[in-house]
């Protein structure tokens, strides 16, 4: 039996949903009309059952996001919520809020989201023994780490992040938005703080970085560690982006798909989960689309530098160095730049500084502007005109595999369609047979005419004729035929489709907590009911709602910024090592930071 492996993308809308289908997504994931964590990321009745259809076709699924945590009052509407999705035909639901276990629930498979911070074997064991079908890892996770849940777990599905964009704190374990704007992350409105600039400051004072752009990080970019995270266990591979546009899911999903393709063709054990084959009409390159840089994000289980210090913004793609200026212009090894590129660059004081290409003459770039550009500047391109022309005209070519069996005797004719999946349509017609002139060139319009599939989602990979030498048929009744037979063929792979009900039913597997706190993130009675009846009491509630917040940790990271900075006390000599403790400051808060080396974690602490 092969394994699929599920390529996962993000629907920031129906459309947006569609088209990561069309590039090769098995799987599209999209929040809820309401409580999803991007809460301007959520999708009507109507638009989501366009999405699932158009999914469904295909074999792909869609998950729906409710993965804030919930007030008592908002409970009886999401409810609401989740049982019109299933109606829908969703195939699974991503949540955070554990209260929603206590209710009368429909059948539909429950995903656990990486905002219920699922870090170690024992939460994910538990999780999988609660009835959770799937569980979305903690991005911090190594390979290591992935492992073990692995071996500490028997059948639940393991998805991890694999591209996009990066929280700096463990996910569901940031307070930072909520404490500094009253806007929870944890509800689906993070005004993130972590992509605003900070100064640190040593214990006794002094700065030791002005101005940087400290807890942002580069973007996560996996490609290349796809066979490993498939060893770990890991089946589906998940894109971050439901904030994302369109060129830019397309162009990531195709070069995911291109990926996983590659593996399977050389791993006969694993299989696409999904139907239909990709053909591209661009060349995929994460490098052209948004990105503040890469990083492979704790994969090989040690400390990295990940920080994006002097922008928190998208510098794209690398071009070179400025070999020469003069006057109005500049020089550089690239010969791709068009007019209306945008490119970008770090100056002297390391600000990110940007430009628009206004034209390009015999090997001459003239930018809008000179400022700051000379020679030995290493120039990025965020914004690849010709890329995105390319990307945004570009659809998707993914189509079903069908053979075709056609028949003709005296009276009659007969077509047969059989897709890759099994499914199976015919059309018959009552039709006198006609003696061809050339029964060689009667063979070979029926093979024209039956294979041509046209702007259809299928291709024929084989077409068997019976009797070799057939009577004559119109190109128009060939064409009817095909049409025909290819129509009843949908329908069927629409009705056909398997949907999996997968009842929740309430146990009392034990927490591995005994005594969970704000952590937890329990905002309702219902949640607080869960806990205890798998043998934890709740110490306190959610932050949200927590009375004083000053001394609490904001924000908990496997990023270190001593490390960052070079400036480990495990890598320091005593009389180097800066006196703590270390603080961060903004034009209105303090935060304190607390390091635990053995574990190699880094708290953030609100001190005013």
């Amino acid at each position: 039996m092969t394994i699929p492996l599920e390529l996962l993308s993000p629907a920031g809308d129906a459309d947006i949903g569609m088209a990561a289908i069309d590039a090769g997504a098995d799987a599209v994931y999209i929040g809820a009309p309401r409580f999803s964590a991007r809460a301007a990321a959520g999708v009507n009745s109507a638009d989501l059952d366009r999405l699932i259809r158009q999914a469904h076709f295909y074999r792909a699924k869609v998950y729906v996001a409710l993965n804030t945590i919930l007030t008592d009052a908002e409970l009886a509407e999401a409810l609401d919520i989740i049982r019109e999705v299933y109606a829908l035909g969703a195939d699974g639901l991503i949540l955070q809020d554990v209260g929603l276990l206590e209710l009368d629930l429909p059948p539909i498979p429950l995903i656990a989201s990486t905002q219920m911070h699922n870090s170690t074997p024992e939460k994910v064991k538990f999780l999988e023994d609660v009835g959770f079908r799937r569980v979305i890892l903690a991005r911090e996770l190594s390979l290591r780490d992935i492992a073990a849940i692995r071996r500490h777990t028997k059948t639940v599905e393991l998805e991890a992040f694999v591209h996009g964009a990066l929280c700096v704190s463990y996910s569901g374990q940031c307070y930072m938005s909520q404490a500094v704007a009253g806007r929870s992350g944890n509800r689906g409105v993070c005004a993130q703080p972590c992509r605003s600039h900070y100064t640190l400051i040593d214990g006794r004072g002094r700065p030791i970085a002005q101005n940087s752009y400290l807890l942002s990080l580069r973007d996560m970019n996996r490609l290349a560690a796809l066979p490993d995270l498939i060893a770990t266990g890991v089946t589906s591979f998940k894109i971050e982006g439901r904030y994302k546009g369109i060129s830019y899911v397309k162009n990531v999903t195709a070069a995911y798909r291109q990926a996983i393709d590659r593996f399977i063709g050389g791993h006969p054990e694993y299989r696409r989960a999904a139907s239909g084959a990709c053909a591209f009409d661009f060349m995929p390159d994460v490098h052209r689309t948004f990105n503040r840089g890469y990083t492979s994000f704790f994969l090989s289980g040690g400390q990295e530098k990940i920080a994006s210090l002097h922008t928190p913004k998208s510098i794209g793609q690398s071009l070179g160095k400025i070999s020469a200026v003069g006057k109005d212009f500049f020089q550089m090894a690239r010969s791709d730049l068009q007019n209306g590129d945008g490119l970008c660059f770090f100056t002297r004081r390391n600000r990110l500084a940007g430009v628009r290409v206004e034209r390009v003459e015999h090997g001459k770039i003239f930018p809008g502007s000179m400022k700051d550009l000379e020679t030995g500047v290493v120039v990025y391109r965020n914004f690849d005109a010709a890329f995105e022309r390319i990307l945004k005209k570009a659809t998707g070519n993914r189509r079903i595999g069908v053979e075709l069996d056609f028949r003709q005797d005296p009276t009659g004719i007969r077509l047969t369609a059989l897709d890759e999946d099994g499914n199976k349509a015919e059309t018959a017609q009552e039709r006198l047979r006609e003696p061809a002139r050339d029964p060689d060139r009667a063979a070979e319009a029926i093979k024209k005419h039956l294979t041509g599939a046209g702007n259809t989602p299928y291709r024929i990979t084989k077409l068997s004729i019976a009797p070799r030498k057939p009577g004559f048929l119109s190109a128009a009744v060939l064409n009817g035929l095909r049409r025909d037979v290819l129509e009843k063929l949908t329908a069927a792979r629409l009705a056909a489709c398997p949907r999996q009900d997968l009842p929740f039913r309430p146990n009392d597997a034990p927490y591995p907590e005994k005594s969970p706190d704000f952590h937890a993130n329990v905002m309702n009675a219902a949640a607080r009911k869960f806990y205890e009846r798998h043998g934890a009491k709740i110490a306190e509630p959610a932050f949200e709602i927590l009375p004083d917040i000053v001394g609490r940790t904001v924000m908990t990271s496997r990023y270190c910024i001593r490390y960052q900075l070079d400036l480990c006390p495990r890598l320091q000599s005593p009389k180097t090592t800066v006196p703590e403790p270390l603080r961060l400051r903004d034009a209105h808060h303090t935060y304190r930071l607390e390091f635990d080396c053995q574990a190699c974690r880094m708290r953030v602490a609100l001190e005013k």
